[in-house]
């Protein structure tokens, strides 16, 4: 009776090991076969914006590349919290993907109860662009370099703002880090409901400072409403070459933001080899490098795990901003 017992336990035991080995071969020529069908980007903000540029530029040459179409899908919401927390949510198999910003490392700092853990819940795929702040000030601002205009907040501190396009805004880390690395300068933050409102007020004169990306400025200095006095780049930068970087007046100092491509925790690591390499085909084409630096950014190709270790490092850099100069959430 023990033999019978023995010998159909081992019978059982090979099928489950048979069944195990075949959805194995099975989870792996569906890996191999990857995309079968067409693949999603969420853009969690509106249509319009850098983040939906970047991705819509990215998913046509993708999906030459990976032979199917790559959707983009707008959901936007809690400055960009809601799109990606459903993709972190999201089946891990490669067909829902999340374009974010450096605003989500900026976001995770300030915000302890994001419904998404950005390093655990997201696994990095690609990069598609860094780029620096222009720094402009009002017309009537008498500093016109880098260097004078430092010197101008030391030497009357308090009396002048600057603009953010919100409280936590990227705008508003960039300022601070400049600050915090120049000696902790004293000059007033002013959030605004967004950039329109914060130019308008630097183009008047409400506010004296304002530092963000190209194409939010870039036209108003061109038609000599504001003045351009530097870029946050660590070099001379082909976004504005004519611009000193803010380097030259607070040594070490560099800012920029990022665009790049998230998908679901646990995605299968070839399936995220082949989206980088999707990604990073794109990003060769001569007519996307051109188009992105209309956008204020360079093209950036790296790895996923060099990637990741860019947003881990940010979200640690901006925690310690935040608490250093008392940045905190709405």
């Amino acid at each position: 009776m023990n033999h019978v017992i023995f010998r159909a336990c081992c019978r059982a035991w090979m099928a489950c090991v048979v069944m195990s080995c075949l959805s194995g071969i099975g989870a792996a020529q569906a890996q191999d076969s990857y995309p079968t069908k067409p693949i999603t980007i969420v853009v969690p903000y509106p249509p319009g914006g850098s983040n939906d540029v970047f991705a819509r530029s990215i998913a046509k040459e993708m999906a030459d590349v990976l032979k199917q179409p790559v959707i983009i899908d707008n959901r936007p919401g809690a400055s960009g919290t809601t799109g990606t927390a459903s993709v972190a949510r999201a089946a891990p198999d490669g067909y829902t993907l999340v374009a974010v910003s450096s605003s989500m490392t900026t976001n995770a700092a300030i915000q302890p109860r994001m419904p998404f853990d950005p390093v655990k819940d997201l696994a990095p795929v690609a990069m598609f662009a860094e780029g620096p702040f222009i720094v402009a000030v009002t017309p009537s601002f008498a500093a016109k370099t880098p260097s004078e205009l430092i010197q101008a907040v030391r030497a009357q501190p308090g009396r002048f703002n600057y603009a953010s396009s919100g409280t936590g805004s990227v705008n508003q880390f960039g300022t601070e880090l400049l600050k915090a690395q120049a000696g902790n300068l004293f000059i007033t933050h002013i959030p605004y409901r967004g950039m329109g409102p914060a130019v308008t007020d630097l183009i008047s004169g409400q506010v004296q400072v304002l530092m963000a990306s190209g194409p939010s400025l870039l036209p108003m200095v061109r038609a000599g409403r504001v003045r351009a006095i530097g870029i946050t780049s660590f070099k001379p930068s082909p976004i504005a070459p004519e611009l000193t970087p803010m380097s030259s007046a607070v040594a070490g100092y560099e800012y920029a933001l990022w665009w790049g491509l998230l998908a679901p925790a646990g995605t299968p690591l070839t399936v995220v080899n082949k989206l980088n390499s999707a990604v990073n085909q794109a990003l060769t084409k001569p007519a996307i490098k051109s188009q992105f630096l209309t956008e204020g950014a360079e093209v950036k190709i790296v790895t996923p795990t060099q990637f990741g270790a860019v947003i881990a490092r940010d979200i640690e850099r901006w925690k310690k901003l935040a608490q250093q100069q008392n940045i905190v959430s709405d």
